[in-house]
């Protein structure tokens, strides 16, 4: 059984894989870390390899401690790679983008995909039908875009994403609900649009934490993954146990 660690700034995220996929999965606070880690070895004592990703956000005392029980990998671009990277940059790219192009791999082999995940960031992902993986995009998250607006302003308001369908705000919350929501769909839909202009025949996967609030909200037929960087890092561990 392999163990799945996606560690962030303040949570981290444990999955467990056996051979027939995704066992459990938890979210828990970096503090609570290796209690919840531990109580998995105990109650999967099948668990023989683990990978990490984000290990920044892990102290040299908890990968440590990973490492006193089962194998541990830890995700960079030197891994053997289930793609063929293009980034030009291989050592800039991130490891849930690593993780992400590899779930592409697995779950859609010898098609065209954009990954779009939709958490802090908005990251935009592309590997081709012969396993190229040739880069993407970065812009700031839902939350992210609340947050600027609140802090590079005197008098705009501190909010969280809600639910308004309305194009027109007739408050000052509910314009920014409208420029936020609004704006980042007609992102998200007009770099779909760019990407099917070069590549016709192409599937688009929206992933991530705010990938349910705004899957409903966007134009372009995609396929919603909830799991997707977990799966990801767990094929990029089994493509590395050999």
């Amino acid at each position: 059984m392999n163990l799945v660690i996606d560690a962030g700034n303040t949570s981290v995220k444990l999955a467990v894989f056996g051979l027939e996929g995704l066992v459990e999965q938890l979210q828990v606070p970096t503090a609570e870390f290796l209690q919840a880690a531990d109580d998995l070895f105990e109650k999967y004592p099948g668990i023989n390899h683990a990978i990490v990703a984000s290990v920044s956000f892990l102290g040299e005392e908890q990968l440590n401690s990973i490492e006193q029980k089962c194998k541990l990998l830890q995700v960079s671009y030197l891994l053997k790679l289930p793609f063929d990277n293009r980034y030009a940059s291989p050592e800039t790219l991130g490891a849930d983008r690593l993780a992400l192009a590899a779930a592409a791999v697995l779950h859609y082999p010898e098609q065209n995909v954009l990954v779009v995940d939709a958490g802090t960031c908005v990251t935009y992902d592309f590997i081709d039908k012969n396993h190229d993986y040739l880069g993407g995009a970065i812009s700031p998250g839902l939350q992210m875009r609340y947050d600027a607006l609140n802090h590079y302003t005197n008098r705009l308001p501190s909010l969280k994403p809600e639910d308004y369908p309305e194009l027109i705000g007739d408050t000052t919350s509910n314009s920014i609900h409208s420029g936020i929501i609004n704006g980042i769909c007609k992102e998200i839909d007009g770099v779909i649009d760019q990407y099917e202009s070069r590549y016709p025949h192409l599937t688009v996967i929206l992933t991530g934490g705010d990938a349910q609030f705004l899957s409903k909200r966007l134009k372009k037929a995609i396929f919603a993954h909830s799991n997707f960087l977990l799966e990801g890092l767990n094929f990029l561990l089994e493509n590395n146990k050999r």
